[in-house]
């Protein structure tokens, strides 16, 4: 199975309206980091936005069947137009340690009965 992680620059305090719009797609969980923008006047007049300094990247590693999706959802719920001011996009992953396709078993394998000294293994054919 491929990856891609997207990452989510948005105003501080959005990360929550991030992950629940991924959530609702699918995504299972993401990192969050502090950062500072560096936008400039001509960057902000050319956007129509104003730039806070204080930001938030979320990170969310995804399957690639889901990214557009998740991208989308995120775009309505905290895109440039909302008071969240994010922006997102997906790079791909190459590879991925440390996942699973489905959550780990609690189910103990049912333990199997020893064999006494006169049974024999079957011949291999």
């Amino acid at each position: 199975m491929s990856h891609e992680l997207i990452m989510c620059i948005v105003n501080t305090g959005f990360t929550d309206v991030v992950m629940d719009a991924a959530r609702d797609k699918g995504a299972r969980g993401g990192t969050v980091m502090h950062a500072r923008g560096t936008a400039n006047k001509e960057a902000e007049e050319f956007f129509h936005i104003s730039v806070q300094p204080d930001k938030e990247v979320v990170m969310i590693l995804v399957p690639s069947e889901i990214k557009d999706d998740v991208l989308h959802a995120i775009y309505q719920a905290a895109g440039l137009k909302t008071a969240g001011q994010g922006i997102a996009f997906a790079i791909p992953v190459t590879n991925v340690v440390g996942l699973s396709a489905a959550a780990p078993s609690t189910e103990q394998p049912a333990p199997q009965p020893e064999k006494t000294p006169d049974e024999k293994d079957p011949p291999q054919a």
